[in-house]
């Protein structure tokens, strides 16, 4: 009799899986969905805009020629050649993006391009910048991104031009076709002046390498130009001999720039604080005068600022800053000690030991650890510039003192702005603890910076609040031996005053002893606090020996 016997079952355990009823279509999508954002950040990168304000449709609608001149590589090259060639356009394409965003942030910021051999050191200031805004772990944070990013872009490019390689060759008709046609309209468009002819990444690279060439130039040319001076070897008794027994305070007011008093959205309120401020300190017997000065930069980097006028050398970059402190320039703090005055520096914004200090031949030298201050930071700002200015007076001008120059740079008006601190009675400042309530009205930064109106507002509050405090302490503590130069280091960012703003900053003497001012009287700056439309416009290097000779 025959038995049936029935087969074992089959073993499935390693059997692959059916593909589910559309998982292939998905992936196929997400594929070309990936394809098609890979060549969309390859197209951005050869035509984006290095500023915000172009950050338009027809910004974009550009035919890039070098995107050209890569497809017709793809098509010309085979094998191992074709696999070099991607990976060097790649790393090159990677490194083109990332300078263009850093461009991006520089003309935001500074309204320059990004150097890519000097600009490194101001990663720090940056990063402190963000972390007093916004925090510590936020600072971290996006420094960890930003590394992350610097390193993956190149990789990502290579793998993307890899993908759109293989595709061109795959539809190398049509490819060619295209590329053809775009050409065409490429030269037509360059012939006709339009936009839409592109050769925007070529001109990026030219950039940075011509400020390389400019970099290694520069270092000899500056050094050249710091040996030419008229007062190194001048005896300090024919030295400022016209302020001789006066106090002389120079200080820098944080991103007082033409903007401030010229800008219709900062000019009312501004210009009322130092039109009052004019006819209080007539009436109290000081006079003053007022100009403008060209300088070397905006947006940030108050120091070069400081260093140009200072110096009388033009100091718009951290290889020159780095030249001269490493030198023996003779600076105006130079002919003030040579001279016999006590040399001062008041730095609230400092909280760290200050090496470069020593090139300024300061006597006393204070910061933010040292100044006395037991009250909040405000943002940024580590002190409130009223209390640096009460500081002032109880550090450097008590009874019986020796005459004085001293460098204050008042902070308060640093981005990001807010918030903003309220002017006391001077006898109310004591430590700083007076302010404890203050550090928390208004808007903290991450909301002020939401809206371009808010972010405005508080600029213009920042610098009215700056001045008043300035002149508050003139009318206050003023008397015939004092001398006040406060000028502006540098207009604010794009942000504020746009892309195409001057770098002029206001300028103004002010004094109680007429001797003074009749030593300027061939200057032709104008009367009061506030320079007005003709005031004289001197670049910031060309102070230094104006005002030695001046006062010799």
């Amino acid at each position: 009799m025959a038995v049936d016997i029935a087969p074992p079952p089959a073993d499935t355990t390693d059997a692959p899986e059916a593909p589910a009823p559309g998982r292939r279509p998905v992936r196929r999508v997400l594929v070309w969905v990936g394809t098609l954002l890979g060549a969309a950040v390859v197209l951005f990168t050869l035509v984006t805009p290095d500023r915000l304000t172009q950050y338009t449709f027809g910004g974009f609608v550009k035919i890039p020629i070098e995107g050209l001149l890569l497809v017709a590589i793809f098509l010309a090259v085979r094998g191992w050649m074709r696999t070099v060639v991607l990976s060097v356009a790649g790393v090159i394409l990677g490194f083109l993006l990332i300078i263009r965003l850093f461009n991006l942030g520089f003309y935001t910021a500074l309204s320059r391009p990004f150097d890519p051999v000097l600009d490194w050191v101001l990663l720090q200031p940056a990063y402190g910048l963000v972390s007093s805004s916004l925090g510590e772990p936020a600072a971290v944070l996006i420094t960890v991104i930003l590394g992350l990013v610097v390193l993956a872009v190149p990789v990502v490019m290579t793998l993307t031009l890899r993908r759109l390689a293989r595709l061109a060759v795959r539809h190398q008709t049509a490819t060619t076709r295209g590329t053809a046609v775009l050409a065409v309209a490429w030269a037509v468009c360059g012939v006709l002046g339009l936009q839409a002819a592109s050769d925007g990444a070529v001109t990026a690279l030219g950039t940075q390498i011509s400020l390389v060439r400019r970099d290694i130039n520069d270092g000899e040319k500056f050094g050249q130009q710091a040996q030419i001076d008229a007062f190194r070897d001048v005896p300090g008794s024919q030295l400022l001999t016209a302020l001789r027994g006066k106090d002389v305070l120079l200080t820098f007011v944080e991103s007082y720039g033409r903007d401030a008093v010229q800008n219709p959205q900062y000019a009312p309120q501004v210009n009322a604080v130092l039109d009052a401020g004019t006819t209080k300190l007539q009436s109290l017997g000081f006079g003053a005068r007022t100009a403008f000065l060209t300088s070397p930069i905006t947006g940030g980097g108050s120091w070069m600022a400081h260093e140009t006028l200072l110096s009388g050398l033009w100091v718009d970059n951290n290889q020159r800053s780095s030249s001269l402190l490493a030198g023996d320039r003779f600076t105006l703090n130079a002919a003030f000690r040579r001279s016999g005055w006590h040399i001062g520096g008041i730095m609230p914004a400092n909280d760290r030991d200050w090496p470069e200090g020593k090139f300024f031949q300061y006597h006393d030298l204070y910061d933010s650890r040292n100044i006395g201050y037991k009250g909040p930071k405000f943002s940024y700002v580590p002190v409130p510039d009223q209390f640096t200015l009460a500081a002032y007076q109880r550090l450097e001008r008590q009874p019986g003192h020796q005459p004085t120059f001293t460098e204050i740079p008042l902070v308060s008006s640093h981005a990001p702005w807010t918030p903003i601190p309220q002017l006391v009675g001077w006898d109310q400042v004591g430590d700083g603890t007076v302010y404890s309530t203050m550090s928390t009205d208004g808007d903290p930064p991450d909301v002020a910076w939401r809206t371009s109106d808010k972010i405005r507002t508080a600029y213009r509050n920042s610098i009215v609040y700056s001045l008043s405090s300035l002149i508050s302490y003139v009318e206050t503590y003023g008397d015939d031996n004092l001398v006040v130069v406060f000028l502006g280091d540098h207009q604010p960012s794009p942000i504020i005053v746009g892309d195409t703003a001057s770098h002029d900053v206001p300028i103004t003497i002010v004094a109680k002893d007429p001797r003074v001012l009749a030593k300027i009287s061939g200057w032709g700056w104008q009367d009061g606090l506030r320079p007005r439309d003709g005031a004289p416009v001197w670049r910031m290097d060309q102070f230094r020996d104006r005002f030695l000779t001046a006062y010799r």
